[in-house]
């Protein structure tokens, strides 16, 4: 009589392909997807009133692009931070962490200005880039567990959430505003109202629902993978193939230069309009269409990235940026929609250079140290953008705005020949 015999379910791969991963990998995307949602909430009163914030409170062109710089001088920090708690005790704590630290500052940035106390509004502001920090870094849980043919696919998809997010959130500059001022509290502080609840809540959907952890699971897949080979083949480390693509230094470039020239024009783009007698509704809207750029494309990006690989999307991150910046020089200063549509390719050209960018970054890193070096390679990021952000007030207020943006195009401009010589070696 035939023994009946059953089959096993397929087992969690390395690889991302087994049907239990595929399953847990949706679930991981789900869970970012809505704390990235919320995260985006947050991130909308650091791009449009906190420059507008730190001018009112300074009485200063100047020091306006100050704003921008505690920001992602506070991401750089958070950035290691987050990055070395992820490698220590996984995704989960390590991004709800850092949410708490910017729902912190938000609250401390209402209170600054309540108080009309610039040393803790300074503070506060460092400590609200813990928000912006984290935002960007639940982009590499998504790719941990990831099939590497779909790596940039699991990337965007993290980031194209925080569009619902950060779309919204600039659009509420002027009813927001309305309501700080119902709250007896000074009008620019409405969006930070929001991003207090928000980052608060996107910190909760993690702790909560991010189980099992993506970072903790994939490090277990790839210490069982590795005992499997060693179990199976005795051929030399020397005859596995090194991997295809551009290496680890032009992905950090690439994402280097695009957050420069990025924050720096986005961080004045509402201080030069106001200058120009538009108020804070139609800087917001203006706000709103460069931020829905920078991640509505995510998935679009990621796809093609996959497909063509990141090489020729970072040539594209160049081309479009420095379309941007001739724009954003060149057009009138009565023309919102111009100026709209110069930071929508400035958003655009930064989300070709951030997907492409970080893709060759996860690629480019053992597992075994992953999570670290993300961190660390955020961290120039994150100074980077400080650089521009602190840069770009003085810029203005010597040279104006056009030389601003005709600086960030040549910069972009800079990306294209490390790309070709990249290129050639490969």
């Amino acid at each position: 009589m035939p023994r009946h015999t059953t089959t096993p379910s397929p087992p969690l791969t390395a690889s991302g392909t087994g049907p239990a991963n595929a399953r847990t990998q949706k679930r991981v995307l789900t869970v970012l997807f809505a704390s990235q949602i919320l995260s985006g909430l947050g991130l909308a009163a650091g791009t449009t009133v906190a420059a507008l914030l730190v001018q009112d409170m300074l009485h200063s062109t100047a020091l306006a692009g100050l704003s921008s710089g505690l920001l992602t001088a506070g991401s750089a920090l958070t950035a290691i931070a987050v990055g070395r708690l992820s490698q220590a005790r996984g995704r989960r704590p390590g991004l709800a962490t850092g949410y708490l630290a910017g729902a912190l500052g938000a609250a401390g940035v209402i209170t600054a200005a309540v108080t009309d106390s610039p040393a803790l509004l300074f503070v506060a502001l460092f400590l609200y880039g813990a928000g912006t920090a984290v935002n960007l870094q639940a982009r590499y849980a998504g790719a941990d567990l990831a099939a590497p043919a779909h790596r940039a696919r699991a990337i965007s998809t993290v980031l194209v959430a925080t569009t619902l997010g950060g779309v919204a959130g600039p659009a509420l500059a002027g009813p927001t505003g309305a309501l700080a001022d119902a709250l007896g509290l000074p009008s620019l502080t409405g969006l930070f109202v929001i991003a207090t609840v928000a980052f608060t809540l996107a910190a909760l959907v993690l702790m909560i629902w991010l189980r099992p952890d993506p970072l903790l699971i994939a490090r277990t897949l790839h210490t069982d993978t590795d005992t499997d080979k060693a179990q199976q083949t005795s051929a030399p480390a020397a005859s596995v193939p090194a991997p295809r693509g551009p290496s680890l230094p032009l992905g950090v470039l690439v994402l280097v230069l695009t957050q420069i020239v990025m924050v720096a024009v986005m961080t004045m783009t509402p201080v030069h309009m106001h200058a120009h007698g538009h108020g804070t509704a139609a800087s917001g809207i203006v706000i709103a269409l460069h931020v829905g750029t920078m991640y509505l494309p995510s998935l679009l990006t990621g796809r093609l990235v996959d497909r063509f690989g990141p090489a020729p999307i970072a040539v594209w991150a160049a081309l479009t940026l420095l379309a941007s910046g001739i724009l954003a020089a060149t057009a009138p200063d009565s023309s919102v929609t111009l100026l709209a549509l110069a930071l929508v390719l400035l958003g655009l050209g930064w989300n070709f250079g951030l997907v492409s960018g970080t893709a060759v970054v996860t690629d480019a890193v053992p597992l075994t140290t992953r999570a670290k070096t993300q961190g660390l390679v955020d961290v120039a990021v994150a100074i980077a953008g400080a650089a521009g952000g602190m840069a770009s007030g003085l810029v203005v207020a010597a040279a104006g705005y056009s030389v601003l943006a005709i600086t960030g195009a040549a910069l972009a401009l800079a990306l294209l020949p490390a790309i070709i010589a990249t290129a050639r070696k490969r």
